[in-house]
């Protein structure tokens, strides 16, 4: 039986870089391993910070060595310069792009590939866009009942904007969400640009942050509840994983405590009710499928434990692989292996091709 040829895109231009790195180490990893070693064949593919792509060589040192490099004037070139997946069309069958955040986990590589009608694994345009978006995610989840905390959509524009508009805005989100909040840029993940507020200046500095990184940013209400996870599988008929729960010490679950080893501490499975593990795992099917999701998602939620209330909070459709990362270690825990997920993953993107619609 020949080799699939899998096409390993890692790095990207966003600020979840270095996570994608170790995300992709972790799984080039598990495709060379075992059964797998015979089935796969790991073709690296690197996205500098600047949008510059290197293909084998280049592409596998900075896989093995795992550390981005340092920019150089060249890097600045257009990315559509040097872009060799069309050179590798024939080369490769299935593509994996393991890109966190912006320009990767948002639908634009997953356009580029449907151009190119080529298979690959995760969700199409619109699950990754739906996905990406914070505050478009939240609209569809809210079409199909999924409950949620309170919430106001809030653009750059009205943020940096004359001071008689910013002080206005100020005082309908205290109005209407009141503090703690968090003040979260709409297209941003790994808790990147994230600020909880507990004042006035506070909330003024958050959002003047959060601008500086999306011209779309949320600000959620704060709720005291446990932070539950839910690992989901599948295209058309996805499943549920164990539930995970993350406990840590800091103000919320910032990009530090969620990828610095011994920051936080998961419990896998989730000690709740038996009723409320069902709920949970039904909830986060509905939202995979409420962006059109496939192949893979983490949906994360909030229980309430003094009202036994459920909240979904978002859905990450490329989520980490990371030595920290819930979602590999919630399908260890029901049963699947490291490598054999990885390889499921492959195969659903093989199942699914390259017609996205």
């Amino acid at each position: 039986m020949a080799q699939v040829t899998v096409g390993l895109v890692f790095g990207g231009c966003s600020g979840e870089h270095d996570v994608s790195i170790r995300s992709a180490q972790a799984i080039a990893r598990g495709l060379s391993s075992g059964a797998n070693a015979s089935k796969y064949r790991v073709l690296p593919v690197y996205i500098s910070k600047a949008g510059a792509w290197s293909v084998g060589e280049p592409a596998q040192t900075m896989l093995d060595q795992g550390v981005a490099p340092a920019e150089t004037n060249g890097d600045t070139l257009s990315a559509i310069d040097r872009l060799p997946v069309f050179d590798l069309v024939n080369t490769v069958d299935v593509w994996f792009p393991v890109l966190h955040g912006p320009n990767g986990e948002d639908g634009t590589i997953q356009g580029l590939f449907t151009l190119m009608h080529q298979p690959f694994v995760g969700s199409g345009v619109l699950g990754s866009a739906l996905g990406m978006d914070k505050i478009a995610m939240k609209m569809a989840f809210a079409q199909v009942g999924l409950p949620q905390v309170n919430y106001l959509a809030v653009s750059r524009a009205e943020v940096w904007s004359n001071p008689c508009v910013f002080p206005k805005l100020c005082d309908r989100i205290e109005a209407d969400l009141g503090y703690p909040c968090f003040v979260k840029p709409a297209n941003l993940g790994s808790s990147v640009g994230i600020t909880k507020a507990t004042g006035r200046s506070e909330l003024e500095a958050a959002l003047d942050s959060a601008a500086s990184y999306d011209r779309r940013i949320i600000v959620e209400a704060g709720v005291v509840a446990r932070e539950i996870e839910c690992a989901v599988l599948g295209n058309d008929n996805p499943k549920a994983a164990a539930l995970g729960e993350i406990s840590f010490h800091s103000d919320f679950y910032d990009y530090e405590t969620k990828y610095a080893n011994g920051q936080s501490q998961h419990t896998i499975p989730a000690d709740l009710p038996p009723q409320v593990s069902r709920q949970i795992q039904e909830m986060a099917v509905t939202a995979f499928q409420a962006v059109d999701a496939a192949g893979i998602s983490r949906v994360d939620f909030f229980y309430v434990e003094a009202t036994g209330e459920v909240l979904i909070n978002e859905i990450n459709t490329m989520p980490g692989f990371t030595a920290t990362s819930m979602y590999p270690m919630m399908w260890e825990a029901s049963g699947v292996p490291f490598e054999e997920l990885v390889d499921r993953l492959v195969q659903l993107g093989l199942e699914r091709g390259g017609a996205w619609g």
